[in-house]
This record gives structure tokens, sequence and C-alpha cells, in this order.
């Protein structure tokens, strides 16, 4: 089973997805599930982590380290059994590059008290609070993710 986490460029939101569901997942006892993360844009290819990011990952327990971010590609959104979109722009751009993919979704879906549709916001323009409020919102869908990825495995 394969999970892609997608922001825009691949440094703050779906990193932090991508490390708060492995800790979900191996507090779960599952196995045979494989997080990662991607960039829509080619902006911050090769980057590491936000250091906000990486300050709040690590303050709250979660893997911070070892990454560079890359770009989506087709084959990847393809290969994948679920991709998870921070926006719906996100969404858009992987079906400009995979425009058959029916394995497309946003984060907020899974979270039960988001508005639909409504994504999770870039915490990248604006100090470190907003990184606090993007980890709270990752953790609130990450029940949601694990009943699909359990779902899926059926």
């Amino acid at each position: 089973m394969k999970v892609v986490f997608v922001c825009w460029g691949n440094i703050c939101r779906s990193p932090m997805a991508e490390r708060v569901a492995e800790k979900y997942a191996a507090d779960a006892g599952y196995t045979d599930v494989q997080f990662s993360s991607a960039a829509t844009s080619r902006e911050e290819i090769g980057a590491p982590i936000d250091p906000r990011a990486r300050r709040v990952l690590a303050e709250h327990g979660y893997r911070a380290d070892d990454h560079s971010a890359h770009q989506i590609t087709p084959d990847e959104i393809e290969g994948a059994d679920l991709v998870i979109a921070a926006e719906t722009i996100h969404v858009d751009r992987m079906l400009r590059m995979a425009p058959d993919a029916d394995n497309l979704t946003l984060l907020s879906d899974y979270d039960p008290d988001a508005p639909d549709g409504s994504g999770l916001p870039d915490p990248w323009y604006g100090g470190p609070e907003g990184f606090e409020d993007t980890l709270a919102a990752v953790e609130a869908a990450m029940p949601g993710v694990l009943e699909e990825v359990r779902r899926l495995q059926l």
C-alpha cells in the first residue's frame, strides 16, 4: 500500500503529513503501508523541510529529518493507492499530469470537522503558530486517513 501526500513545494504541509501518518500508522500496528510526500511545483526541488515545520514536528515527537523535496510524477500518481493533496489546486495540477487518476483526495476530506473541500491552509507565509495549526489539522485528519487505508487494504 502506497500513500503520497502532496502540497505545493513539498517543504511544509506534505512532509508534515507524511511524518504524522508514519507515526499514527506505526502506533496502530500498520506494517504494510509506505508513506511519502511530493510537490506539484518545481520551486523547492532538493530543499529540506522548512525549519519551522521541522521544529514543530520535533517538538511533537515526529520524525523531522531526512527529506529532500521532489515533484510528483505521473508514474508516482498512478503507482500510489492513495494520493492526498493539501488543496484543490494540487488535485487539479495532478489531474493534468495523470488525467485518468482516480486515487486523488484532499486531506481535509478525512477530517469530519473540516468543511467540504476546505483544504489545508499553507503556513509558509506566516509565523510559527501557523505550523502548529497545520499540524493540528493534519492530526485531526489522520484517523480518517488510516480508516481509508484500512478500507483500501480489504
